[in-house]
């Protein structure tokens, strides 16, 4: 190893595969590698600058919206005498270099798509007082301009590439270690509102690349048996299930797991689409040990899944969840129930179908709109509308109709603790679900589980209505004001919060008699397998 590591700088409360890949080719090749947490601060970051004296600074922008923050860290750094290169990678670096140069004037330079090779070959030439200005998939700043290196092809075997490191894997449940894992890089599907068809579709090479399903299964069982990992969420941006070829794949991965005596012994969750949900299929995988599908659902009317460029239709959407319910799996979806072509009317559909698919309280509804970020086809569409608003940390839009605009702004505030962010009632609810599933699986005959199960299931069918009556009581108010209209929107919004109350409070205490009746068995279960 050499003495000066390379020290990243992104979010530590995650495991992030990104930087863990870069890293790991790094350590491949002799360098050492440290990771400073962001939301520490920049004088805890320039602390742990001092201390490691690094040769050179990656900051990892994972979303447009924080590089003004990230600009204020790396000109505070700037002031403070570090003087190594500093650059900067992610999706919206790799598609707006020219934004976050000019926005952060102290970078040296931008890292362009897959950055492995290219960051490899910068701490090679950093180390030897090499100049790196001529390396492939980089941009900096020249006088008066920007410069912009060809791009380099994506990496065409991903097994060639040695497993990630892991910063955080304290991701779990009940003792039972938890992590985030790749089998695929790229989406071949075209959605107007994603960037990750634009990220993989820009550099030369297959958009969509696939490791070898014994590869995968090697790592899992690695981390198995270092680290007692026994949930894997596969981050893939697909899963690979489009074609007869990811299909076999599949068979092969989970035929892997049973060869390697992993299928018992593991969890795992995947994200697809709803047409892609083959019970044949799906009965292959959840013998592997599948017990979560997150669906990018988005829109439950035909306009919004056209303007979204879905490609899919909403019986297709909803055949989908009637399979996953049928043969017993659990689901999460991704659903936009405001987009940029939103009505009264389209809105109202979309509770509509909320109701078909997870009125039964099988899954909680989450409340969003679409994002405009950059370097999408919607971004580029509402530009050209004039409709986009706002700047590059904080991109916006307008509705056709300014009434849906004054009506998602009274919704927003009420729907924050409900169902938007990480610690909302319906993440609660989520995460319950997901700890129902992995007792069922792993301990099936723990006492009371099926009650418990019962219960989330109840709370869920209960926020599902409370979100649909929210929203369908104050349209009205909005589409026709009144007189009354004031009070009655206030008395929604206080009926909303006592509701959240409630819900909250009966899920804690579903849980706590749950745990409680089985914690002593848990700590002795797990003592055993340990």
């Amino acid at each position: 190893m050499t003495q000066r590591p390379v020290l990243f700088v992104g979010f530590k409360d995650q495991d992030n595969l990104g930087l863990g890949y870069l890293a790991a080719v790094l350590a491949q090749n002799g360098f050492d590698t440290d990771l400073a947490d962001f939301r520490g601060g920049p004088e805890q970051i320039l602390i742990r600058v001092r201390e490691t004296d690094p040769l050179l600074i990656g900051i990892s922008i994972i979303c447009q919206y924080f590089t003004p923050d990230f600009g204020k860290l790396v000109a505070f750094l700037r002031s403070h005498g570090v003087t190594c290169p500093i650059c900067a990678g992610g999706h919206y670096p790799s598609l707006r270099h020219e934004e976050v140069l000019a926005a952060i004037p102290e970078l040296d330079c931008v890292i362009r798509f897959e950055g492995e090779f290219t960051l490899l070959e910068m701490a090679q030439r950093v180390a030897n007082g090499q100049d790196w200005h001529d390396l492939p998939s980089i941009a900096f700043r020249t006088n008066g301009g920007v410069t912009a290196t060809p791009l380099r092809p994506l990496i065409a075997d991903l097994d060639s590439l040695p497993f990630p490191r892991r910063w955080n894997l304290e991701i779990g449940l009940f003792g039972l270690g938890g992590a985030p894992i790749l089998a695929s890089r790229g989406c071949p599907r075209g959605c107007s509102f994603c960037s990750i068809r634009k990220f993989y579709g820009t550099p030369p090479g297959k958009i969509r690349r696939s490791r070898s399903p014994a590869n995968v299964v090697a790592e899992m069982q690695e981390m198995f048996e270092r680290h007692n990992t026994r949930l894997f969420m596969f981050q893939d941006d697909d899963f690979p299930l489009i074609s007869r070829k990811d299909r076999a794949w599949v068979t092969e991965f989970v035929e892997c797991l049973e060869g390697a005596g992993l299928a018992r012994d593991v969890m795992w969750k995947i994200s697809c689409r709803a047409d892609e949900i083959d019970p044949k299929i799906f009965r292959v995988l959840q013998r592997g040990g599948l017990f979560t599908v997150y669906l990018g659902l988005e829109s439950g009317n035909p306009t919004g899944l056209r303007i979204l460029n879905k490609q899919i239709s909403v019986e297709q959407n909803i055949q989908g969840v009637e399979t996953l319910k049928q043969l017993g799996l659990n689901y999460e979806f991704g659903f936009m129930l405001f987009d940029p072509s939103s009505t009264f009317d389209s809105v109202l559909e979309n509770l509509a179908f909320l109701r078909h698919i997870c009125g039964d309280g099988s899954s909680p509804a989450v409340f969003s709109r679409m994002a405009p970020y950059a370097g999408t086809d919607v971004e580029e569409q509402l530009r050209k509308e004039g409709r986009l608003l706002g700047h590059l940390s904080h991109l916006s839009y307008t509705f056709y109709d300014p009434r849906i605009d004054e009506w998602f702004r009274y919704l927003y505030p009420i729907f924050k603790p409900l169902a938007t962010g990480g610690d909302s009632l319906a993440m609660k609810l989520r995460a319950a679900r997901v700890e129902l599933a992995t007792v069922c699986h792993f301990w099936p005959d723990l006492p009371g589980w099926e009650e418990y199960d019962e219960a989330v299931r109840e709370l869920i069918a209960w926020y599902n209505e409370i979100y649909c009556r929210i929203v369908e009581d104050s349209a009205p108010h909005f589409r026709q004001p009144s007189r009354a209209s004031t009070a009655a929107l206030e008395a929604i919004r206080k009926a909303a919060g006592e509701q959240h109350g409630w819900l909250d409070e009966q899920l804690d205490a579903a849980r706590a008699r749950f745990m409680e009746r089985n914690t002593e068995s848990l700590v002795g279960q797990l003592k055993l397998e340990s």
